[in-house]
């Protein structure tokens, strides 16, 4: 009897120490038997955890990355292709400093590049007021303007400024030059 006795007091103990553990705030992790580690010990553990966690993160990243660009290249399949409308010619007369200078001439033939076929109906019954803006911006520029091909791309940022004034809300995607002819 004195081995049941013994047993029933351990098992009190031990309830009466559960109890205490869980209001300590410990609960069945003060039963757990955990070893003590060293100091060096604990340094190569959490090394070892920093390298695992980093190694994870770089394969996630590098996998995840590859299903973003294959997801934007599905998207870009799907994009249309642009729609091209071509301007009737302008031919101006450039801006000369000097009275005695010759006239010199400037023709331009340009195409828009339209983001979708439907724009070129929303265009065509505005092409007067965008010729009006070709011609009256044109005639300003002097041959020194266009100069190199830095001075091409202000003209051609500029007429595409103008346009997108011009068709408001509506935008072109670029003014493309097909001629251009100083005489």
């Amino acid at each position: 009897m004195a081995t049941t006795t013994e047993a029933q007091a351990d098992a009190e103990n031990e309830e009466a120490e559960g109890e205490e553990g869980q209001k300590a705030g410990k609960g069945w992790l003060a039963k757990l038997p955990i070893p003590k580690l060293s100091p060096k010990l604990m340094i190569i553990v959490g090394g070892a955890l920093i390298v695992l966690l980093a190694g994870g993160g770089g394969a996630y990243f590098f996998l995840a990355g590859h299903a973003k660009e294959e997801a934007a290249a599905a998207a870009a399949a799907q994009v249309k292709p642009p729609t091209f409308l071509d301007m009737p010619d302008v031919l101006v007369n450039l801006s000369t400093s000097v009275a005695g200078d010759r006239t010199q001439y400037l023709k331009v033939k340009v195409t828009l590049e339209l983001p979708d076929q439907a724009m070129t109906a929303q265009i065509q019954p505005v092409m007067p007021r965008l010729m009006d803006a070709f011609q009256t911006y044109l005639r300003e520029l002097r041959p020194t303007d266009l100069e190199g091909s830095a001075g091409l791309y202000r003209l051609k940022e500029e007429l595409t400024r103008r346009v997108n004034a011009s068709i408001a809300p509506n935008r072109v995607s670029a003014v493309l030059f097909k001629e251009i002819v100083i005489q």
